[in-house]
């Protein structure tokens, strides 16, 4: 018996291996695909559900303010701060 651990061995135990049969190859070829497009089809329905439920949470928190009914008022919070107070600009 060697004193030395032999990783190749190990290695080709896990290691993928496309099938030799050209209709078994072209099976999981299609099951890749057809896996993939689930991922990509749900994961478009997450993206989707995420927006439409900010916009929701958006609207909601908007719900009960007062709207401004001229298109040319905007609103604002402003604060005065003193000149020293400002960084100098180069």
């Amino acid at each position: 018996m060697s004193a030395y651990f032999h990783f190749n061995n190990f290695r080709s135990a896990f290691a993928p291996r496309k099938p030799r049969h050209p209709l078994l190859r072209l099976a999981f070829g299609l099951l890749g695909l057809a896996v993939l497009c689930v991922l990509v089809f749900f994961s478009v329905f997450v993206g989707a559900a995420m927006i439409a439920g900010g916009l929701l949470y958006k609207l909601l928190r908007q719900r009960g303010k007062p709207v401004a009914r001229d298109a040319r008022v905007v609103d604002g919070e402003y604060r005065v701060i003193r000149k020293p107070a400002m960084p100098l600009s180069r």
